[in-house]
């Protein structure tokens, strides 16, 4: 009985060794798993990074071509455009600062929230801003001047931001970032607010319909409103950092 007992018990410890041993002896497969998530993370945050290079390097040609010619002009759509593309400057910046946070800390949550207000913040400036100066040169009866040049980069914009958009909102899911979808947003915004620009630019270019640019200059305030409340409500993605 003792010898049968005590047979047993080292049979027992060797299936107990053994449990040890699939659990330090190597890696765990809950370990292993994670490694691919953490490299395409990684990749995520790199790509976003360069994005967000593109972002700003395209809006700040945009943003002081559209602003000129806007002045020139007498143009409120275009220089609220030009404004548009100066505050896509400042988000990008924004989600600069929010990836860098990535590199110095676990959980994203708090830099998240905090990157997305300011992103909501900006599109309701935006609208103000737009919103003051179309409703002078409505009640003004202000006649903007044709601009070829300010045509010609509401053109290129509406061909290059929503690639620019589907690209960034693609990433926003792998980062669990919010940030990154609002800034994204901002960029189709920019993308509708060109197709608008088009319109009011263009009919006053070609028509001398000089109510043409107030109005769009007021769609696109309405627009930007719109996008603001709806990055400011949004919910925040799960952020896989903490996971």
């Amino acid at each position: 009985m003792t010898s049968q007992l005590h047979d047993q018990d080292h049979g027992h410890g060797h299936d107990h060794e053994d449990g040890q041993g699939g659990a330090c002896g190597g890696p765990e497969p809950a370990e292993v798993a994670l490694r691919p998530a953490a490299g395409e993370r990684a990749a995520a945050v790199a790509r976003a990074r360069w994005l967000t290079h593109v972002s700003l390097a395209w809006n700040v040609a945009e943003g002081v071509i559209a602003v000129i010619a806007g002045i020139a002009a007498g143009s409120v759509s275009l220089v609220g455009f030009g404004m548009d593309s100066g505050i896509e400057v400042s988000a990008a910046l924004i989600l600069f600062w929010r990836l860098r946070q990535e590199r110095r800390s676990g959980c994203m949550g708090a830099y998240d929230r905090t990157a997305t207000r300011l992103i909501a913040a900006a599109f309701v400036a935006l609208a103000a801003y737009v919103w003051v100066n179309a409703i002078g040169d409505l009640a003004g009866r202000a006649r903007p001047e044709a601009s070829i040049p300010g045509l010609l980069v509401a053109v290129a914009s509406v061909v290059v931001m929503p690639r620019l958009a589907r690209a960034k909102r693609a990433l926003a899911p792998a980062l669990g970032s919010q940030a990154v979808s609002a800034e994204a947003e901002q960029t189709s915004l920019c993308a509708v607010l060109s197709a608008v620009l088009i319109g009011g630019v263009g009919l006053n270019t070609l028509f001398g319909w000089w109510w043409a640019d107030p109005v769009a200059a007021l769609i696109i305030g309405a627009l930007a409103l719109e996008a603001g409340r709806r990055v400011w409500r949004a919910e925040s993605l799960a952020d896989t950092c903490c996971g």
